[in-house]
């Protein structure tokens, strides 16, 4: 295979994984039967404006209103369903106000409403809600901690529940007796609806657990607030049962780029849609899978791919982290790996257009990567060991930039080997 042709099939598998998780693609099929009443629609996360509009278009003839509030810059035009935007990952003041928005929304539905909810990753940070006695600023200072604790996402969410709410069923709790339907898109290891945007209209699973066992990873100056919430079970007035409707997964995203391989005539392995830890060391892992491959054709023989999805993680340590999101980090710490094999090229992106806060959603390696670098006078392992993938990917042109994508089923990586 051309240089040519194997960055442009990795593309296409990128491609082909996010448009499987198009809102105006897979939506309409997920929605109920039309209400009496109103349809009031609320909604959180980086395809909250999407799945607004998607509804907007397949249901042209219901009395449609509501708010949805997503990442800044991820908005679209609607004509009934107001879209706010707020900053994401970390909690400002749009998206409260937001928050209390959705909240006296659903409160105010009659029994003849449906209330549709509409959530996607993301709307943990874009809804902040704090419970007393914590505060907004207390709340905005634990997120913080959150992002650079090398905790899961689903150990993320667990804290996130206990400390809002409008989390871990909150938004169902303030609808009272009317009726709810959650169509959601599915960032998280798992698919499980209790860790999407931290699950607002789902039960929370961990309610009744201590979970002071995280407070050593969060740090020794976590408010006090926080720590009196994370201990000891909290009790939370039941739910009823949920209409809970997953629209987009990782493991359909992977499903359908793995097509676009097999159709091309490279065989494609998915590793998994729910892979976790550190992204250096899955870097790691993926190289030695690749590398196995073109030395002794297993576990596929070439030309084959390995893709594989769900949410590494970045632990920072005490100096100041570099720039570039955990997929800029997988590559760089792959590339390391794979010493410029001539065979292998990879792919890795978060599906939201945006790798941690940097504007790309990934990159792309190629065999001459550090040979590259090495002509640049740049060390792609100190890069590593600060954190700052994206400063050396950025200088060598391996940047893959898409701009919002307007969906989320979290990581891609794919792996070629020729």
């Amino acid at each position: 295979m051309s240089d040519i042709y194997t960055e442009g099939l990795l593309r296409r598998l990128l491609d082909a994984a996010i448009a499987a998780a198009d809102p105006s693609v897979v939506l309409a099929a997920h929605l109920p039967e039309k209400p009496k009443g109103r349809c009031i629609v609320v909604g959180a996360g980086k395809s909250a404006a999407s799945m607004a509009r998607a509804v907007e278009k397949a249901w042209p003839d219901v009395p449609l209103s509501g708010v949805v509030v997503t990442r800044t810059g991820h908005s679209l035009p609607t004509e009934h369903i107001e879209v706010r935007e707020a900053a994401h990952p970390v909690p400002d003041a749009a998206g409260a106000k937001a928050a209390e928005e959705i909240m006296a929304l659903v409160a105010e539905a009659g029994p003849d409403d449906l209330i549709l909810a509409l959530i996607s990753g993301g709307g943990s940070a874009l809804t902040p809600m704090p419970k007393p006695p914590l505060t907004f600023d207390e709340l905005v200072t634990v997120n913080k901690r959150l992002l650079s604790s090398g905790l899961s996402i689903n150990e993320m969410n667990r804290v996130r529940r206990r400390l809002s709410l409008i989390h871990g069923g909150g938004l169902a709790r303030a609808a009272g007796k009317s009726r709810i339907v959650t169509l959601a898109i599915s960032d998280v290891p798992g698919d499980d609806p209790s860790a999407i945007a931290s699950g607002p209209t789902v039960p929370d699973p961990t309610q009744d657990c201590d979970l002071s066992y995280l407070l050593g990873k969060l740090g020794p100056e976590l408010p006090a607030a926080a720590a009196q919430l994370l201990s000891g079970g909290h009790e939370e007035t039941p739910l009823r049962k949920v209409d809970f409707r997953l629209i987009a997964t990782p493991q359909k995203s992977l499903e359908a780029a793995a097509k676009i391989a097999e159709e091309s005539g490279v065989s494609a392995l998915i590793l998994g849609d729910a892979i976790e830890g550190e992204a250096r060391e899955l870097g790691i892992a993926m190289a030695g899978i690749a590398i196995s491959a073109a030395k002794h054709h297993r576990p596929l023989t070439p030309p084959m791919v390995v893709i594989s999805g769900g949410e590494t993680t970045v632990t920072i340590g005490e100096a100041p982290p570099g720039r570039g999101g955990r997929n800029m980090e997988f590559l760089l710490s792959l590339a390391i790996a794979l010493e410029g094999h001539p065979q292998i090229t990879a792919i890795a992106a978060d599906t939201d257009g945006i790798d941690g806060t940097e504007p790309a959603a990934g990159a792309l390696i190629t065999p001459t990567f550090l040979a590259e670098a090495k002509l640049r006078g740049l060390s792609p392992r100190d890069q590593l060991q600060n954190h700052d993938s994206y400063t050396i990917l950025e200088q060598l042109g391996a940047l893959v930039v898409t701009g919002p994508t307007l969906t989320n089923v979290n990581d891609f990586r794919a792996v070629l080997v020729t």
